[in-house]
């Protein structure tokens, strides 16, 4: 591959293979600044990276305040996340055929508008139909943000720019339930969608006076629908089953009828992507053997990141007692530690390069996944904070490596389309992780659970009894029912968290494996050949 030239929005040129920044410098040192856009566009993914996870905190003011059932309740999360992943890449493209500038504004837009809507809606389909709108402008707006750092910054501060790229997304999922919990707690469940809106005006605002429009020369020109329309239904069907393997069953016929379906989308997607002019995703963009390993790795880090993280939080408040702020607060080391190692995973990544960051960082999280699985129902603060400091520390470089690979090793043209790829990847590795890992899980529960409650010299429960038990201790509760004494009621509650420790221990085991794989993996990654073709434009 070779560098691209690019253009700014005055049509001028540059020569695209400096590794230095050149061109006449901004109009009143704003516009174009890199470090300035760096500013502009966190501003603006943090609201998305944010919503991923403060809206769980708020499920159960939800579900009480709009008296929503527990399947409209799962909704309000599962329709953000599929609308985000489904949308992903199509967005890129967007970003690349009309500029990352405009997509970025749009999206942003878009989002805080959904946002606001959501916090005025007296009604679940509302809520959900606009959580649908939230994961569309969320797509468009994120993989902007990388093809803009990708075509600000030069090669030798990219991966810095990455690192706070990254950090900013990790502090915001990590940092969502704390802030969320507080918001729940002290305002309302509204005010977690209302507070999207200010920062929305904000990121506008900055990004109307800073941003400047970065195209290839040789950007597309047309769309393919068959390609959007393709990967979008096999994206579809893989994300939804999914998210339904947990309810439906891994065996079950809906579940394997949604995965085949899946494949012969994806298989007719990259049949029909060599016949047509200008495609969605060139297939010669895989033959990076650097680029699809860094695509593997961030699917492999999203199992074991999402995958874990889902079960840490039932630990925490089901088995612990915590309330959701608390919980947070216990999180902070892994937030702290993503906070301090991601701009040092940028400069060190600059220095040696991608390869041994990765591999150690892939190291580290596999440790941390299974100290995870050590963790016991008294484990104490301290033990813990030192796990969730080593898998923040792991995260780090893997989330800023990986995505330089990946939109590094693609050409200028297609670094929007690199930006979906890389998030679609973290998308479905997160829901891969949750499924899985869900249903080691539930697998675990369902075979410990009658023999620790026999052995423990409980009543006996009916087959119907089991199964609601069974699906109350797979999230740390304990199934105590309304009037049962005291010394039987600790005996149930012993049980239900010795069993699903048993089970967060194996499914934290299953990610470490994935994690040591993900080593191996590393080591195919390197520098991005391509990372020096949006140098030209701008200041730093």
């Amino acid at each position: 591959m070779t560098s691209q030239t690019t253009i700014d929005k005055t049509g001028s040129g540059d020569g695209g293979t400096s590794s230095g920044p050149s061109g006449p410098a901004p109009a009143g040192g704003l516009r174009g600044h890199p470090w300035l856009t760096l500013v502009t566009v966190a501003v603006g993914v943090m609201m998305v990276a944010l919503d991923g996870t403060i809206v769980a905190i708020a499920n159960p003011a939800i579900q009480v305040d709009l008296k929503a059932s527990f399947a409209d309740v799962q909704w309000i999360t599962n329709a953000y996340f599929l609308a985000l992943a489904v949308s992903l890449i199509t967005a890129g493209k967007l970003g690349d055929r009309f500029g990352h500038r405009q997509t970025f504004l749009i999206g942003v837009v878009g989002f805080a508008a959904a946002s606001g809507a959501i916090g005025l809606s007296d009604t679940i389909p509302l809520v959900v139909g606009f959580r649908v709108l939230q994961g569309v402008f969320g797509a468009l707006l994120m993989p902007a943000a990388l093809g803009l750092l990708r075509a600000t910054f030069p090669a030798e501060k990219l991966n810095m720019a990455i690192g706070i790229w990254g950090m900013v997304i990790g502090a915001s999922t990590a940092g969502g339930p704390i802030l969320g919990g507080v918001l729940v707690e002290h305002v309302n469940w509204q005010s977690v969608f209302f507070i999207n809106v200010p920062v929305g005006v904000l990121a506008v605002v900055l990004g109307v006076m800073i941003l400047l429009d970065h195209r290839a020369v040789n950007a597309p020109r047309s769309f393919d629908v068959l390609g959007i329309a393709l990967l979008s239904a096999a994206m579809f069907c893989l994300v939804w089953a999914l998210i339904k393997a947990p309810e439906w069953g891994w065996g079950d016929g809906k579940t394997w009828l949604f995965l085949v379906v899946s494949v012969v989308g994806f298989g007719l997607f990259a049949f029909w992507e060599t016949r047509v002019r200008e495609p969605l995703i060139p297939l010669g963009l895989f033959r990076s053997v650097p680029l699809s390993a860094g695509v593997v790795l961030m699917v492999m880090m999203a199992i074991a990141f999402m995958g874990g993280l889902f079960f840490v939080t039932f630990y925490l408040q089901n088995v612990h007692g915590m309330s959701p702020i608390d919980a947070g607060l216990h999180l902070l080391p892994l937030t702290g530690m993503m906070i301090v190692g991601s701009p040092l995973a940028g400069v060190m990544i600059t220095k040696i390069g991608p390869r041994i960051p990765l591999a150690g960082g892939m190291a580290c999280t596999a440790l941390a996944m299974y100290g995870m699985s050590t963790l016991e129902t008294d484990t104490g603060s301290g033990v813990m904070s030192l796990w969730f400091a080593l898998l923040g520390l792991g995260l780090a470089p893997v989330m800023v490596g990986a995505t330089e690979v990946i939109v590094g090793n693609a050409p200028m043209e297609l670094s929007g389309v690199a930006g979906g790829l890389q998030q679609a990847a973290m998308q479905i590795g997160g829901s891969l992780g949750t499924a899985v890992l869900g249903a080691v899980m539930a697998s675990k529960v369902d075979n410990d659970l009658a023999g620790n409650w026999a052995d423990a010299g409980l009543p006996k429960l009916t087959p119907e009894e089991l199964g609601q038990a069974s699906e109350a201790v797979q999230v740390g509760a304990a199934p105590v029912a309304e009037g049962m004494p005291g010394p039987m009621a600790a005996k149930v509650t012993e049980v239900a968290h010795d069993t699903f420790i048993s089970g967060m221990s194996l499914a934290s085991l299953v990610a470490a494996g994935v994690a040591a794989v993900a080593v191996l993996v590393a080591f195919l990654t390197k520098r991005g050949v391509n990372a020096e073709a949006g140098a030209g434009v701008g200041h730093i």
